[in-house]
C-alpha cells in the first residue's frame, strides 16, 4: 500500500529472552543478579529497544539483505550493555559520595554541609544496633527523643527549652500552627521572602491555618506599623531574616528588642526565624554579621528559629528555642510527629553541637566553619599544586591556568560576603567544557564543578582532607594525554 510504513528489518532479529538470560547469566555483572531481577531487567531493555526501532530509532536500518546473525549478536551485545547500565542504577547506591570542587560550602544538590566525622563516628558507634532514642535508661518509661539536644542547645545558648524537626520551613510550619492557627500573624512586608524550592513564607503561613498581617514597605517598616496592626485577633508577631538577599540605602527594619517591648505588655509572642542561625559570632573573624541563636533570645524572642545545618554545619534539621511553655505547645502539635526527626539525624545534630561547646574545637572539627575561615594561602598552595600535576610529565590535553575567583557561602547564608580563593581553570582541547565537566560527573567519585566561559573552574576551598589527588586522577581520567611530539 503506498505510504505504509515498513517494519524496521532488525525488530525480527531482536534475540529471544531465553537467549539473553544465557548469555546475561554468563556475564560478569549481570550474572550476580537473582534471576527474576535478570529477567526484568532484560524484558525491560528489549522492548525499549523494540519501540525505538517501531518508531524508526536507533540509526539506520542495515537492509534487508545485511546478515542476521551479525545482526543478532550486535543486537545482544547492545542490550546487554543497556542491561548492565540499567542494573547499576539499580544495585549503585544513588546516595553516594561526590567531590564538591564548585567553591560553593552549603551545596544544596550536594547535601549541603558536610558531616564533622564526630557525626559519623557517633552514628557507625552507637547507631550500629539498638540505641536509645525515646526510651529512658533510669526509669525505664518512654521519654522525649529530642532530650540529647534540647540540654545541649540549652547549654549553648540559654534557651529554656528546644526541640527539633526535620527543616527549619517545617519549624516555622509547627510555630504558627501551634501558636496563631485562625489568628493573626505580623509580618513586615519587606520580609515575605521565598527562597530555594518555592518556598514562600505567605504560603506556609496560609497553610499553618494562620492569617498573615503585612505591615510597612519593602523597604521601610516602622514600629508604629506593627503597633497599629495589632488587634484582639492578633496571635504572634513574626520577624524574618531575609537570609539570601539584602535591602541597602533607604531602608528601615524593627530590631527584635523593640518587637518584644511592644508586644510582651499585650501577651503577644514574637518569634524569631533567624534561617542560616548561627552559634558563632562570625563578625569576630572578619565575616560579615549574622544574627546569632544567643543574641536573639537575649533580646526576649519567645521563639526562635534555625536551621541545624547551614551555619551550624549539622544534619538537616529545624531548631526550636523559646520559653518552655511554647515549646511544650509545639510538642503536643498534631504536626510534631508528622515532622519529627529520626535517630540518624538526632545523633549527627549531638556530636555537632558538642564541637561548639568549645568555640575554637567548633572552627577545628565542623567542615562547614573550617572551610569558611580556610586561609586564601592555603586554597593558593592548593591550586597551584593541582595546576602542577595536571601540566607536568604528562601534561593532559588542555590549557591550565590559576586565576583570582570567588567562593561562596551558598544555602542562603551569608549572601554578600567575598570569599577570595584561586580557581584551577581547565579549557579542554579535545571536548567542549560541558563534555568534559559531564565525564567528572559521570566518575567515581562523582566531581561537581563550575562552568564559565568554555571553561571548567574547580575551586579547592571546599575540597576536604585527600579529595585534591583524587580529582587530579579524576580530570586525567576525562581527558586525555597530550600525544608526545615525534
Amino acid at each position: 500500500m503506498v505510504g505504509e510504513q515498513q517494519e524496521h528489518p532488525w525488530l525480527r532479529r531482536i534475540p529471544s529472552i531465553e537467549a539473553l538470560l544465557l548469555e546475561g547469566t554468563q556475564d560478569a555483572e549481570l550474572g550476580s543478579l537473582p534471576r527474576p531481577l535478570l529477567t526484568d531487567i532484560l524484558r525491560e531493555t528489549a522492548a525499549e529497544l523494540r519501540a525505538a526501532l517501531a518508531a524508526g530509532g536507533e540509526g539506520n536500518s542495515p537492509g534487508a539483505d545485511a546478515d542476521g546473525e551479525a545482526v543478532r549478536h550486535q543486537l545482544t551485545l547492545d542490550l546487554l550493555a543497556r542491561a548492565r547500565h540499567k542494573a547499576g542504577a539499580l544495585v549503585r547506591p544513588f546516595y553516594r559520595r561526590a567531590i564538591n570542587a564548585t567553591g560553593i560550602i552549603l551545596h544544596t544538590g550536594l547535601g549541603r554541609a558536610p558531616l564533622p566525622a564526630a557525626a559519623l563516628r557517633q552514628i557507625a558507634g552507637e547507631l550500629r544496633g539498638y540505641s536509645v532514642l525515646q526510651q529512658s535508661v533510669e526509669t525505664g518509661e518512654r521519654s522525649r527523643r529530642d532530650a540529647g539536644v534540647e540540654r545541649l542547645l540549652q547549654r549553648l545558648t540559654g534557651a529554656e527549652a528546644a526541640t527539633v524537626v526535620n527543616n527549619n520551613a517545617a519549624a516555622t510550619m509547627i510555630a504558627l500552627q501551634a501558636l496563631a492557627s485562625g489568628k493573626e500573624v505580623i509580618v513586615s512586608r519587606g520580609q515575605l521572602i521565598e527562597i530555594g524550592g518555592s518556598f514562600r513564607l505567605p504560603d506556609v503561613m496560609a497553610a499553618s491555618g494562620a492569617r498573615l498581617v503585612e505591615v510597612g514597605t519593602t523597604n521601610k517598616t516602622h514600629l508604629r506599623d506593627y503597633e497599629r496592626a495589632i488587634t484582639p485577633a492578633t496571635g504572634a508577631i513574626m520577624r524574618v531574616h531575609p537570609s539570601n538577599y539584602r535591602i541597602h540605602g533607604f531602608a528601615k527594619s524593627v530590631a527584635t528588642e523593640e518587637l518584644v517591648a511592644l508586644a510582651r505588655p499585650r501577651g503577644i509572642p514574637v518569634i524569631d526565624d533567624l534561617g542560616a542561625g548561627a552559634l558563632i559570632d562570625l563578625s569576630r573573624f572578619g565575616f560579615e554579621k549574622e544574627p546569632t541563636i544567643q543574641e536573639s533570645l537575649r533580646a526576649g524572642a519567645d521563639l526562635v528559629l534555625s536551621s541545624a545545618d547551614k551555619l551550624i554545619g549539622g544534619p538537616q534539621g529545624g531548631i526550636i528555642l523559646g520559653r518552655a511553655d511554647l515549646i511544650g505547645l509545639i510538642r503536643k502539635s498534631p504536626l510534631a510527629r508528622i515532622v519529627r526527626v529520626d535517630k540518624l539525624t538526632l545523633a549527627a545534630l549531638e556530636a555537632t553541637l558538642r564541637s561548639f561547646l568549645d568555640t575554637e574545637t567548633a572552627w577545628r572539627d565542623v567542615p562547614t566553619l573550617r572551610l569558611l575561615r580556610r586561609p586564601l594561602e592555603e586554597i593558593a598552595a592548593a591550586a597551584e599544586s593541582l595546576g602542577r600535576e595536571l601540566l607536568g610529565d604528562h601534561p593532559i590535553a588542555a590549557e591550565v591556568t590559576i586565576e583570582e575567583g570567588v567562593s561562596f557561602m551558598g544555602g542562603g547564608s551569608l549572601p554578600e560576603q567575598q570569599l577570595p580563593t584561586r580557581l584551577v581553570a581547565i579549557r579542554p582541547v579535545p571536548v567542549a567544557a560541558t563534555e568534559f565537566a559531564a565525564r567528572l560527573r559521570r566518575g567515581t567519585p562523582a566531581v561537581f564543578a563550575r562552568i564559565h566561559d568554555d571553561r571548567v573552574l574547580l575551586d579547592p576551598r571546599t575540597l576536604l582532607e585527600g579529595e585534591a589527588e583524587e580529582v587530579a586522577a579524576a580530570i586525567r581520567a576525562a581527558l586525555p594525554p597530550v600525544a608526545p611530539s615525534p
